[in-house]
């Protein structure tokens, strides 16, 4: 039995799908998550941009044998492929959210959905917002969003909330995203010349 499961105060407890008011909140949260993962693709086709931009310079200054001019262009887009990379990480979050959240079939499982998403949320915001400001207010919808779905449906089922108890869970899922944006990012972009990556630049 994981922590979440045992943090209920009755967990055998069973309850119907969610329905009446709890339905179109879950809806609106859906559409919130799939507005700001928009937002991202917007984002992430910048920085895809900018990384090809810098890419051609890294290369044009190697051929010309600019070493020095070649690795501040690499420094630079290695920070670019870090933040292409954390864009991708949290919309892969995002989705699994959104995903999760289609699948709920009764309030244990849709607190189970929701709790860790809020700790998502939390935790990826801050990075959401260095790429993309504009998504301050979309951010701040979807949380409210979520904690006005947990407390309803926690209060509707009686039982008592752990906020806490789902870090573990969200934890997961976003390492999961961590990995997954990993070998993606790696199977998309093209490798620096050798010399240039054996000055210790990571990307």
């Amino acid at each position: 039995m994981s922590k979440f499961t045992k943090s209920w105060e009755a967990p055998e407890k069973k309850t119907p799908p969610p329905s009446g008011p709890l339905k179109p909140h879950i809806e609106n949260a859906i559409k919130l998550i799939h507005a700001q993962n928009q937002r991202l693709d917007f984002a992430n086709a910048r920085l895809a941009e900018k990384d090809k931009s810098l890419f051609s310079k890294v290369v044009e200054a190697y051929t010309r044998r600019d070493r020095q001019r070649a690795i501040m262009y690499a420094n630079e887009l290695a920070e670019i492929r870090k933040l292409e990379k954390r864009v991708l990480q949290i919309k892969l979050a995002l989705e699994t959210i959104a995903l999760r959240l289609t699948t709920v079939r009764d309030y244990g499982d849709f607190l189970h959905t929701v709790m860790p998403a809020l700790s998502i949320i939390k935790s990826v915001q801050p990075g959401v917002l260095q790429v993309v400001p504009e998504a301050e207010k979309g951010f701040a919808n979807l949380s409210e969003s979520l904690y006005n779905l947990v407390t309803e449906a926690g209060a509707t089922a009686g039982l008592n909330v752990s906020f806490e108890a789902a870090n573990e869970d969200a934890m997961k899922i976003l390492t999961d995203a961590a990995a997954v944006a990993e070998q993606r990012i790696k199977e998309k972009l093209p490798d620096l010349p050798a010399d240039v990556s054996k000055e210790g630049i990571q990307i």
